[in-house]
């Protein structure tokens, strides 16, 4: 690769800042999660107002997402191209004014495209996020980093319709966008005064319009077969046979083109590393089990249960609370006994909890039992995420080529699902 080297800009005592740092991306990283959920138990709401269906609605959560999909594995790329500091801080803009316009949105078109937008700004900051806290830290204090970090990342999805339910219920739904915007200032600010660029970064010399192409028409095709398969019968619709052959079509293509070429968007050859090839398989069945959950629980509540938007974010609140507890305990526990353990824990526990979930009827859906359940599954996701996230030779294998490609296929992961 013909590449040259980005100028660095390095204080003195290289970890001066590092506390003042990791509460800046984890800032940044909170917003991003919080907009993944918190819109979810306005919906009821966002249909009323904007004379919408369940179908269409959907796609003010799924356009976020498909949009972080398609930005999450090139920023490691986007960030060596402009340079890290430029590239975050320029995500944390664009997040916060899309925030602000899709509270002002007066159509559903409207509020899909900004929505988009602001997926485009947001896949940015989780995983630019990690990668700037590995090398902000030093290596003995990396699990306190990450312990830092993952609060924010469990405490995000879930005390997102927490916060939006209480919202939509006092000020209505557009004020769970606004609520992004003193928030968005603020990690804007920190960052232009404490984020440098990467030690490692080098910058591509060409850019691969190619395999840019080819993920975005993949990944999105992808993701409008899995919106609209079950209302058109999946496979018996022609609209889902052609979006399946065109999404494996591109998405093959792109993983041919990528090993082939010498300037990759996303670097797919780091996946030769064990380590990590295992933890993107764990993100993916993290993101399904989740996601899944967090969407459809609030739609559950209200529409069948006739929970109001503030008591659906209280039934999801022990979870939020079990998930920052569990995540800031075992990032202390770094290194001092076998990974797996809590692996296997952490599985074990939430498959307990989707079984108690896949059970709830009108009959036994107590709202006590609901959070029981729900904190139980959270709890369950924070040892399974933290757990993902502690192997030390994962990131030691990649500490000094390319941290942020390892995060962004990391972090990729979890949003297909």
């Amino acid at each position: 690769m013909t590449a040259a080297a980005l100028p660095l800009t390095l204080a003195p005592d290289r970890y001066k800042y590092k506390y003042l740092i990791a509460i800046t991306v984890s800032l940044a990283s909170v917003l991003e999660l919080l907009d993944t959920s918190i819109v979810n138990v306005a919906i009821p709401h966002m249909m009323g107002n904007l004379g919408a269906t369940l179908d269409q609605i959907a796609w003010v959560s799924t356009g976020y997402i498909v949009a972080n999909v398609i930005v999450l594995p090139i920023t490691g790329w986007l960030s060596a191209y402009f340079g890290r500091r430029r590239y975050f801080a320029g995500s944390i803009a664009l997040f916060t004014v899309a925030s602000f316009m899709c509270g002002n949105a007066g159509s559903l078109e409207a509020l899909v495209f900004w929505r988009i937008i602001q997926g485009l700004g947001g896949g940015a900051l989780l995983s630019t996020s990690q990668a700037i806290l590995y090398e902000e830290f030093p290596r003995e204090e990396y699990g306190t980093a990450m312990a830092i970090f993952g609060v924010g990342v469990m405490v995000g999805p879930t005390l997102g319709p927490t916060v939006g339910g209480w919202i939509t219920d006092m000020y209505g739904w557009p004020w769970i966008f606004y609520i992004n915007i003193p928030f968005g200032m603020i990690a804007l600010a920190l960052t232009m005064s404490f984020i440098n660029d990467s030690r490692h970064q080098e910058r591509s010399a060409s850019v691969d319009f190619i395999g840019l192409g080819l993920l975005a028409v993949g990944i999105g095709a992808l993701q409008t077969m899995l919106e609209r398969g079950e209302r058109l019968d999946w496979f018996a619709s022609g609209q889902v046979r052609l979006l399946a052959i065109t999404s494996a079509l591109s998405l093959i293509t792109f993983i041919w083109h990528e090993l082939r070429t010498p300037d990759p968007v996303v670097d797919l050859r780091i996946l030769k590393s064990r380590q990590l090839a295992v933890g993107v398989v764990f993100g993916l069945v993290l993101g399904v089990c989740l996601y899944a959950t967090v969407f459809v629980l609030p739609v559950y509540l209200q529409n069948v249960r006739n929970f109001t938007a503030n008591q659906t974010g209280l039934v999801i609140l022990p979870g939020a609370l079990a998930s920052a507890f569990t995540m800031a305990f075992m990032g202390r526990l770094q290194g001092k006994f076998d990974a797996r353990l809590s692996i296997a824990a952490g599985v074990g526990i939430f498959a307990l909890s989707m079984w108690k979930h896949a059970h709830f009827t009108t009959d036994n859906a107590a709202a006590g039992r609901q959070r029981g359940d729900r904190a139980l599954g959270d709890l369950a996701t924070a040892l399974h995420r933290d757990s993902s996230r502690r192997s030390r030779r994962e990131c030691d294998a990649l500490r000094r080529s390319d941290p942020g490609a390892a995060r962004g296929d990391h972090a990729d992961a979890d949003r297909p699902g």
